[in-house]
């Protein structure tokens, strides 16, 4: 009998997910708020550091998922070899963010003292694995969790305390902590097992698998630090992490996919996706729609200086977007791949496997996106007066390369499932979305003012935010079937946890 229930697992995470869209604004509003632009972007960059440090994590927390997922016992063994990497994890942040912060005019001291970061996201990410493999919202719980210690610290150490970027950092390892304590306690049945040298060897044998798959993401999120280095500023990385920041609000509605992943490696039955894909649009476009109609308002709630940039964040929405779905699809495909569990597969299997093609496709879209990003700051010349055209560029060549992708990787997934897209349902989710939070737009133009308190301008901009939500779920409820027994599984599942 299964024990990953997928609506349940999706709704939970997305429940979280979604209320961290509030947790996560608030401790982004302490930070650009109390920050300058030249703080800020430092703060970004550590950010696109970090992932070369993390780099080998996969190496042990790509494979102890599957293996969770299959009933196989290496969740010690996980565990244990995630602490042991971290050490050489932490020494590789070092030598980058210090040669980083003497090609920038970023503070090396900073970057330096984030390297405490490293150790905690090793553990965090290995328990995340573990309990994606067999009890996926235990990750929502400790991210809930990580979400929520982040705010009061970072009023302390950032807001009253005035320790800047210092107490952005301790801030964010205290958090990390938290979320270690949650998912240690969901994970610990997984824990007790004993540590298995051979599944290590096993592991590392086929870590090429998963290092080459994590490349791509290498190369994503090398954009930073990359324009950092050529620019010798970060004060472009501010606004487009500003942007980013509102433009990726429909990042969140990928975990309602959570638990399709480890149902489809248990069962292989295909018609979890198609349920799923409906449900994920349904959250889908109205978060698309909202971080649009907040393009100027979400960046002058960041900081007034950051609304120069809201076209940016509509290039940002429409590419959150597709990588979304990207996403979900290639998961799916993932869950279907049964190579890694045949003990005669060679390594021309693994390299026809489902395992490795995406990942070699997010090779080549990410190649050409940074190669282009280098080009194009190499011969548009940096000044005051085109900074944020550059950062409009930046955002434009990530959005055009995405979509090639995206139909390539749709095609697949309709190849190996059956797909049904139910265009009319999927229609009232769009116009609904375009009515909804079109009014809203209108409203917000004709009646929200602008004031630089936060205190004022906030709570106006929130009863704007739910009018339109309400207005959105409320015709949907009204015209759909799919959402009324959408809102009643979720209102069985409260009152059944309370009882």
């Amino acid at each position: 009998m299964s024990n990953i229930r997928v609506t349940y697992s999706g709704l939970i995470s997305l429940a979280i997910r979604l209320s961290s869209v509030f947790t996560g604004l608030a401790f982004t509003l302490i930070v650009t708020r109390q920050l300058t632009a030249e703080e800020f972007g430092t703060w970004s960059l550590i950010s696109g550091i970090v992932i070369y440090a993390v780099i080998i994590n996969p190496m042990v927390n790509y494979w102890a998922t599957r293996d969770v997922a299959r009933g196989i016992d290496s969740g010690k063994t996980a565990f244990s070899t995630s602490a042991m990497l971290s050490v050489g994890g932490t020494l590789v942040y070092i030598v980058i963010a210090y040669f980083v912060g003497i090609q920038s005019d970023a503070k090396v001291d900073i970057l330096l003292l984030a390297s405490i970061l490293i150790p905690a996201m090793f553990l965090n990410d290995a328990l995340n694995a573990i309990n994606t493999g067999s009890k996926p919202h235990a990750v929502s719980y400790g991210f809930l969790g990580f979400e929520i210690t982040k705010i009061p610290i970072g009023l302390i150490l950032v807001y009253f305390l005035k320790l800047g970027i210092e107490g952005a950092i301790y801030a964010t390892f205290l958090a990390y902590i938290v979320s270690v304590f949650i998912q240690f306690i969901y994970a610990k049945e997984k824990l007790r097992g004993k540590y298995n040298s051979q599944t290590v060897k096993k592991w590392f044998k086929l870590s090429w698998l998963p290092t080459y798959r994590n490349v791509p993401s290498l190369l994503s999120l090398s954009d930073v630090v990359i324009f950092s280095i050529i620019t010798g500023t970060v004060i472009g990385v501010a606004y487009y992490s500003a942007a980013r920041t509102i433009g990726f609000l429909v990042n969140h509605t990928r975990s309602f996919s959570t638990a399709v992943y480890p149902k489809l490696l248990e069962t292989k039955k295909h018609e979890y996706l198609q349920e799923n894909l409906i449900q994920t649009l349904y959250f889908a476009f109205p978060i698309s729609a909202l971080s649009i109609t907040l393009a100027r308002p979400g960046l002058f709630v960041l900081n007034p200086i950051y609304e120069a940039a809201a076209s940016v964040v509509i290039i940002f929405t429409i590419r959150s977007f597709l990588t979304t779905l990207n996403q979900m699809f290639f998961q799916a495909l993932q869950g279907i791949e049964d190579v890694d569990i045949e003990k005669n597969s060679t390594f021309r299997d693994y390299v026809k496997s489902k395992l490795i093609l995406y990942p070699t496709f997010q090779l080549i879209r990410h190649g050409i996106y940074i190669g282009t990003l280098v080009l194009m700051l190499i011969f548009i010349p940096l000044d005051e007066e085109n900074e944020l055209e550059l950062v409009m560029y930046w955002a434009l060549i990530g959005l055009i390369i995405e979509i090639p992708l995206f139909i390539y990787i749709f095609n697949l997934t309709k190849k190996n499932f059956v797909l049904k897209l139910e265009l009319k349902t999927i229609l009232k989710y769009a116009l609904t979305s375009l009515i909804a939070f079109g009014i809203m737009y209108i409203l917000i133009e004709q009646y929200l003012n602008y004031k630089n308190s936060i205190f004022e301008f906030l709570p106006n901009l929130l009863i704007f935010v739910a009018f339109g939500i309400g207005v959105y779920l409320g015709i949907t409820y009204l015209i759909d079937n799919r959402t009324k027994v959408l809102f009643k599984a979720i209102i069985t599942e409260i009152i059944g946890k309370s009882r």
